[in-house]
Parts: C-alpha cells; sequence; structure tokens
C-alpha cells in the first residue's frame, strides 16, 4: 500500500471521530440557537418599538460586518481581560450562535415580508389575531421559501466550524493539525480533511433537497387549512 494511502487509512477515523463528537453537535448546537436568535431578532425588526429596533439593526450591522474570525477572538481571547473567560467549546458555541442568529434574522425578516398583505387582511376578516394570522398563515408561506437559504446557511456553517481550530477545539481541522505535527505530512492530511468535509456537505445537501420538497408540501397544506 503506498504510503499516502497508509496514512489516510490511519488517520481518517481519528479524523472521523472529531467530526462526529465536535463538528457535528457545535454545527447542530450553532445553527439551532441562531436560528432561534434570528427569528426573535426578525420580529423585533419588523413589529418591536423604535429604540429596540435601532439596537437589533446595529447588532446586525456589525456582525455582518465583521470576520467571524474575529468575532470568535473577541470573545475567546479578549474578553478574558476583562473577566470573562470560556472554555474553548462553549466560547466558539456563542461565537458562531451570534453569527448565525445575525444572519438568518435577515433571511427570516424578508420571507416574512415577502408573504402578500392579502394573506394578513385574509386572516384578519374571519377573525384571527395577529399571532393567530402569523403562526397559521404567514409562517407556514415564509417557511417554504426560507427553506433553501436556511439550508444553505446550515451547510455553510459546517465548514465554518473548522475556524474553532484556532480556539483548541478539536474538530476535524484541530485534529488534522495535530496528526500532521507528527507525520510531517499536511498535504495528504489537509486534503483528507478537505475531502470529509465534502462527504458531510454532499449528504447535507442531498437533504436538503429532500426536505424543501417535504417542507413545501406540508407549508402548503398548512396554508390550505389555515
Amino acid at each position: 500500500m503506498p504510503h499516502w494511502l497508509q496514512l489516510m487509512a490511519e488517520s481518517f477515523w481519528p479524523l472521523l471521530y472529531a467530526g462526529l463528537v465536535f463538528t457535528v453537535p457545535l454545527t447542530l448546537l450553532s445553527f439551532a440557537g441562531g436560528l432561534s436568535l434570528g427569528f426573535v431578532l426578525a420580529l423585533v425588526r419588523l413589529f418591536g418599538p423604535a429604540p429596540l429596533v435601532a439596537v437589533v439593526h446595529f447588532y446586525v450591522w456589525l456582525i455582518r460586518g465583521t470576520p467571524l474570525l474575529v468575532q470568535l477572538f473577541v470573545i475567546f481571547y479578549g474578553l478574558p481581560s476583562v473577566g470573562i473567560v470560556f472554555d474553548p467549546f462553549p466560547a466558539a458555541l456563542l461565537g458562531f450562535v451570534l453569527n448565525v442568529g445575525a444572519y438568518t434574522s435577515e433571511v427570516i425578516r424578508a420571507v416574512i415580508e415577502s408573504v402578500p398583505k392579502g394573506q394578513w387582511e385574509t386572516a384578519y376578516s374571519i377573525g384571527m389575531s395577529g399571532s393567530q394570522a402569523m403562526r397559521r398563515t404567514v409562517l407556514p408561506q415564509a417557511a417554504r421559501v426560507a427553506v433553501p437559504p436556511l439550508s444553505n446557511s446550515f451547510i455553510s456553517l459546517i465548514k465554518d466550524t473548522s475556524l474553532a481550530a484556532v480556539l483548541t477545539v478539536p474538530e476535524i481541522f484541530q485534529a488534522a493539525q495535530r496528526i500532521a505535527a507528527v507525520t510531517y505530512e499536511p498535504l495528504i492530511l489537509y486534503t483528507e480533511t478537505a475531502l470529509i468535509y465534502l462527504l458531510f456537505s454532499s449528504v447535507l445537501s442531498a437533504l436538503q433537497g429532500r426536505l424543501e420538497q417535504r417542507f413545501g408540501q406540508h407549508a402548503l397544506a398548512l396554508g390550505a387549512r389555515a
């Protein structure tokens, strides 16, 4: 067996293990937290009082206008100077949640605004309150539009988690760095790492297609029942 192939075979499980134990959980938790935060921020932008809207607008502007890597450094390496200390994984999770929340808030706000005003008026005309109209009529239609961009954000996030390596989180890329430091074969290790990320992204892309189809049908059914 060629040396490079043997090295890839020996390092495959440690890399995959790091992905399953750290990268995937970090991605899922970050996206769930960021999506929840983004939904709240979107509602504030659309229906909140002016002072709160200004605060949210500033937050979104700040996060979208600065690099994710810098945000992670501020949280993990900067905040300890003022007495706020996080372990590597929570620091990475916080950074990703804040970043994802800013971006998803704009997606959610846009898709809610894309629902025709007539849908609100129809809901009001049959006696629904504002919250009922949002929950039963607007959100099902908005969700169908939001699935593709949010799915793309999720797939991008699993690749962005490689930045957690700079915080010493032992995810895929950090594991590859440790093995490369011992074997002195960075090209082979980093190529294999890229292939594992590609594998994860390909699986998620396939699931995205099914999700869009099924969720779209479900959203249409909810809209029809509303």
